[in-house]
């Protein structure tokens, strides 16, 4: 661990070398890197999907939809608007300054830690890797232990693209993150869990660091039947797609569970089963793209909270597990116990509750006891259901009438809020998530009030000075006949 402290020492010192000589703020460095990560992914597409199999069971197809293409996405993005997103925005001040002038701008704030987590290994170490550098900021990024194949080519290959002096890559567990936290960032993005999340906000507070924290929850996805009726196939399908289609449930904002109607809950998991077997054939196991669970620790846990007797009494579809595979099989349950611990708990994996209501209004009322998620999906077309749940539930984003794809929305900000997360990034944001926004203001020496106060009452001063201004310009509107 002491050759582990001397590299993390050693990086910093660089790095805040390279941060210092002004290097990263030239938008000329700051496209040129992004234009870097691009030509890597483009170059290297194969292995990355290779080692995406390797790690997790990803099919290509979902490879390149979830990391590689996500990645490129938020590229070019960031290269084609990088111009626009660094100018200084000019304010209108209130004419109590006039003629004083004001703008913000954005300036990096330093030396950045980026956390990246093992579910979407590529594009959750990348795509913040790209907000960070747009912004000018020096990086760091620790990739995680848990994809070890993903980590290994972040840490082989981003040297042979980048700017080695100003942007790193350190693997390792716990134990390195551990001493990576130690040290003073002037900024941590960490993408995991609430629990870890605790863990990052309190050895940020230690040196007053600010932090954005991207989490997850149980989002909850509310089918409201009678106004959905005609495109129920359709909801089905975009369900079925959003509990098992990514990282086989493994995402932060993919659905948790579902509530729906009781006179309605037979004819959804009937049609949810053939669905489930036209995505991933008679035997999900040896498909070929379903993907795996990460460690045999993960489908530990997900045995246990399935070996609730409650629980297990619920299952209504699927249910087998093969822990030396890493596989759980596609799972439905029907009114698991509220109090259980699959219905306090992000599931995190292929099982799908299906919670039963008398009236779909009942809903808000079970999303409202619980953590606010990450995302909120509905599928309805009753605008007054609508405007309950935006008014009375509190999330990271809402979504009707579909899933995930809020995530794929550069021009929406993406984060949680509560447990499931601090902040938020994707486009301008991700710009924005990294920068310091400065106020700038400058003032006139053309407009003054003599008056012989000593140096020591300057501040009482100015405020006579505002109050003059003030009291001038009333009385000029005044005088036009107008009112303030």
């Amino acid at each position: 661990m002491e050759g582990m402290k001397e590299t993390v020492e050693e990086s910093l010192r660089e790095m805040r070398e390279t941060f210092a000589s002004g290097r990263t703020r030239s938008l000329k460095w700051r496209k040129a890197q992004i234009g870097a990560i691009y030509e890597m992914v483009k170059d290297n597409e194969d292995k990355i999907c290779s080692a995406l199999f390797q790690d997790l069971g990803k099919h290509s197809t979902e490879a390149f939809r979830d990391e590689l293409g996500v990645v490129l996405r938020s590229a070019t993005v960031a290269i084609n608007s990088l111009d626009k997103w660094a100018v200084p925005k000019h304010s209108n001040l209130p004419l109590l300054f006039y003629p004083a002038k004001g703008k913000v701008i954005s300036e990096p704030y330093g030396t950045v830690l980026v956390l990246s987590s093992w579910n979407f290994p590529i594009s959750l170490s990348l795509d913040p890797l790209i907000g960070a550098i747009a912004a000018g900021n020096t990086v760091l990024l620790k990739s995680s232990e848990l994809s070890p194949n993903a980590s290994a080519f972040l840490a082989k290959t981003i040297p042979a693209y980048l700017d080695t002096k100003a942007i790193k890559v350190i693997e390792g567990g716990p134990d390195v993150a551990t001493i990576l936290l130690q040290h003073q960032w002037d900024k941590i993005f960490f993408t995991g869990s609430p629990k870890i999340g605790r863990i990052i906000m309190a050895a940020a507070a230690q040196h007053l660091t600010p932090v954005t924290l991207e989490l997850g929850g149980k989002c909850p996805t509310i089918v409201d039947h009678h106004t959905i009726s005609k495109n129920i196939k359709s909801v089905v399908k975009r369900i079925a797609g959003g509990k098992w289609g990514s990282c086989s449930g493994q995402a932060c904002i993919s659905v948790d569970y579902v509530l729906i109607e009781k006179s309605y809950a037979s004819s959804l998991i009937d049609m949810l089963k053939p669905t489930i077997k036209s995505f991933f054939g008679e035997n999900p196991k040896e498909s070929g793209c379903l993907s795996r669970i990460a460690t045999k620790q993960h489908v530990q846990r997900l045995s246990r909270l399935l070996n609730d007797p409650r629980v297990q009494a619920s299952i209504v579809y699927g249910g087998s597990i093969d822990e030396e595979k890493l596989y759980v099989e596609p799972t439905i349950l029907l009114d698991p116990p509220l109090d259980s611990e699959i219905m306090n708990e992000e599931i995190f994996g292929p099982i799908l509750p299906i919670i039963t209501v008398r009236d779909i209004q009942e809903s808000i009322g079970i999303i409202k006891t619980k953590p606010k998620p990450l995302a909120i999906y509905a599928f309805t077309n009753d605008e007054n259901l609508k405007t309950r749940i935006l008014s009375e539930t509190s999330s990271g984003s809402v979504t009707f009438n579909d899933v995930m794809i809020q995530y794929m929305c550069d021009a929406l900000p993406f984060g949680g809020v509560g447990e499931s997360g601090i902040g938020r990034y994707h486009g301008k944001y991700s710009f924005d998530c990294f920068s310091h926004e400065k106020a700038i203001m400058e003032g006139s020496l053309g407009m003054d009030l003599d008056a012989r106060y000593p140096p020591w009452n300057n501040f009482k001063l100015t405020f006579i000075r505002l109050a003059f201004r003030e009291a001038y310009f009333k009385l000029i509107l005044l005088m036009l006949g107008l009112k303030r």
